[in-house]
């Protein structure tokens, strides 16, 4: 089984408590998703902050406009420090992702860390090489923008995603 991760950084020129009330409710999470993916909440009560246990679905549309169905669980949450969800029903034999968010002098800063494991063996990483690693990190690009804009000021680091294997 192949596993890869992707890891962002990015420094964001707020406090922990308006970064958190921001990236700790599901209502953002359009917002910082490319809108040519079409990402839509099918869940029918989206509350306001997550929750340990909280289940999410959603319809997105990764390639080629064909909607794929997705539902995450949020399965931890330490208030102010981070959260992970991870994937329960979609196109993923694994999908992992961690959201630490730390004080620093002047700011925040946000890292993310997403290890997945594509479906299909050969075919799956054949696919991440040539087109889900780029996709995934088009959809940090497009974040990385949108909370830029959001929060004024950026600085941001980026390593590769990499096979341990």
């Amino acid at each position: 089984m192949a596993f890869y991760q992707y890891k962002h950084e990015q420094f964001l020129p707020t406090d922990v408590d308006t970064l958190w009330d921001f990236i700790s409710s599901p209502r953002n999470l359009k917002d910082i998703t490319p809108p040519h993916m079409k990402f839509e909440i099918l869940s029918s009560f989206v509350p306001q902050k997550m929750y340990p246990g909280m289940m999410i679905e959603y319809i997105i549309c990764p390639v080629a406009h064909v909607p794929v169905r997705w539902v995450t669980e949020i399965t931890h949450v330490r208030n102010r420090s981070y959260f992970v969800d991870e994937q329960r029903i979609g196109p993923y034999k694994i999908w992992h992702h961690e959201h630490i968010i730390e004080q620093v002098e002047g700011g925040v800063v946000m890292h993310d860390i997403v290890s997945y494991s594509p479906p299909f063996g050969v075919f799956g990483r054949l696919a991440n090489a040539f087109f889900i690693k780029n996709k995934v990190a088009e959809i940090f690009a497009y974040r990385e923008t949108v909370l830029s804009t959001i929060f004024a000021h950026k600085t941001t680091h980026t390593t590769p995603a990499f096979n341990p294997n």
